[in-house]
């Protein structure tokens, strides 16, 4: 069924739509179609949603009926709204565009395009060998039926001596494989979150655990983390447990996605026994612990102050080894791994053997794969905060000690105009609206640096340039082909 948004909901999101840039050289129907255009690309407007009557509208914005029905008459022009009569009009895309993998609504021919949206690299070269040296170990597997919920023991065991080495003692039962941290995510919110149960979250924080979230119907409360310092507020957070007791709290404590902020260690054993009187279940996102920069020590990890089974953590492969290898992990008590097997027999039984085997290869070279990404990262960071300095000098960046992405500020609240401006000159971002709620973080932008230094540099080259051409610009540049969804 099309969800449907209403007059006054519209106008709220629309704000002061009619103080755009450009807004005294064009009519006011085409700037309200291009306010609309651009909620559509920062993702605080769906797609297939129902928009209001024009009558309704009109009385909302206290306009002319005339000037929103010439706004959607331009909006279907442009291929961003659809029409029937009885049926009202909805919102949806131009001809020749697909779902990419980042999220990002995008045309077909956009191989050219230098794409920031997406924080992860690409394969190591040891891939092949591991692909190789997994195919020769599936015939023991193939006398079976293939079905293991919680995952071959082969890697089981390896998940569960990575952590012991971090100084989690863990044992194979208390590791669940599932198919990336996403999917172990989703399987855990299943378990543990019912329907409307709330949740506090970080802010900024990853765009797809919101994602999870909505679909549960979450009711969602915010920690903001600050630029500076460790980031988390301590008291503020602690306060936070204290006073919502919500039924889950999501964290990314190692290399925070997007800020890159490393929680101490005094802090994590201090939000596990707020968890515990609050009575909150802590799930812990770990899919950037082996990414430290600088020789950063790490603290240990946060379910190691865990007393009462209240820290449930999850990893994967996606971020240290490769995305599209689709491993990942829950670690929690043994009985909690098996309800979580039981839970997703509904979801989709297993995750393929071959796959992973290829994981226990992987792991088996981790130290040698993690040392080579470090130092990777290290040069391609460093290219990219020496790019931002000397072409964006007005941006405020705080040098990340881990993880794949910068959490810039910006000189101004542009996230979403400047993401729609670079998209004309080749470069995808995603904008900061995308990691928080309700349209904010507008004066933020998250920049990966995954990407060879050439690229980066010029990346930045290119951001710089439409980021003045923002200032000069004699009314909004809507690039159609590239929707944020």
């Amino acid at each position: 069924m099309t969800s449907q948004v209403r007059g006054g909901q519209l106008a709220r999101l629309l704000g002061q739509w009619h103080a755009l840039p450009g807004r005294r050289r064009s009519p006011d129907y085409a700037a309200l179609a291009g306010a609309v255009r651009g909620l559509l690309a920062d993702g605080r407007l769906p797609l297939g949603v129902r928009l209001p009557a024009e009558r309704e509208l009109a009385e909302a914005l206290k306009i002319s009926r005339t000037t929103v029905t010439a706004a959607y008459r331009e909006l279907r022009e442009s291929g961003h709204l659809a029409s029937r009569r009885g049926a009202g009009s909805w919102t949806m895309l131009p001809g020749g565009h697909r779902v990419a993998s980042s999220g990002l609504w995008t045309p077909t021919d956009d191989l050219d395009m230098i794409d920031l949206s997406c924080a992860a690299l690409a394969a190591p070269p040891e891939l092949i060998h591991a692909a190789r040296s997994a195919a020769e170990d599936l015939p023991r597997y193939l006398h079976g039926a293939g079905y293991h919920p919680t995952g071959i023991v082969e890697l089981r065991e390896a998940v569960a001596q990575g952590y012991a080495d971090r100084g989690l003692p863990t044992s194979p039962e208390q590791i669940m494989v599932t198919s990336g941290t996403q999917h172990a995510l989703d399987l855990v919110l299943r378990l543990g979150l019912p329907p409307g149960g709330s949740v506090l979250v970080e802010s900024p924080t990853y765009p797809n655990a919101l994602a999870a979230l909505a679909a549960r119907r979450a009711r969602i409360a915010t920690h903001g983390l600050a630029l500076d310092g460790t980031g988390w507020d301590a008291e503020l957070l602690l306060g936070s447990l204290r006073q919502t007791r919500p039924r889950m709290a999501y964290l990314i404590p190692e290399f925070q996605n997007p800020t890159g902020h490393l929680m101490p260690a005094e802090l994590r054993e201090r939000v596990v026994a707020a968890a515990h009187a609050a009575g909150t279940d802590l799930v812990v996102d770990e899919s950037f612990v082996d990414l430290p920069l600088d020789g950063v020590e790490l603290p240990p990890p946060t379910a190691a102050f865990d007393r009462h089974s209240r820290v449930v953590s999850i990893g994967g492969m996606s971020k240290p080894y490769w995305g599209g290898l689709r491993i990942g992990w829950v670690r929690a008590s043994a009985p909690q791994v098996q309800r979580l097997a039981a839970a997703r027999v509904g979801v989709d039984m297993a995750s393929p053997v071959l796959d992973q085997l290829v994981a226990v290869h992987l792991l088996q070279a981790a130290p040698a794969i993690a040392a080579a990404r470090r130092s990777q990262l290290t040069v391609q960071r460093d290219a990219l905060l020496a790019a931002l300095a000397e072409r964006l000098p007005d941006w405020r960046v705080r040098i990340p000690r881990g993880g794949v992405t910068l959490w810039a500020e910006l000189d101004g609240p542009i996230s979403s105009a400047l993401s729609r401006a670079a998209e004309e000159v080749g470069v995808r971002l995603a904008p900061g609206p995308r990691f928080g709620l309700d349209g904010t973080l507008e004066r933020f932008l998250r920049l990966p640096f995954t990407l060879p230094a050439p690229e980066l540099v010029d990346a930045v080259g290119r951001i710089a340039a439409v980021r003045y051409d923002l200032d000069r610009a004699s009314r909004p540049r809507w690039r159609e082909p590239a929707v944020i969804a």
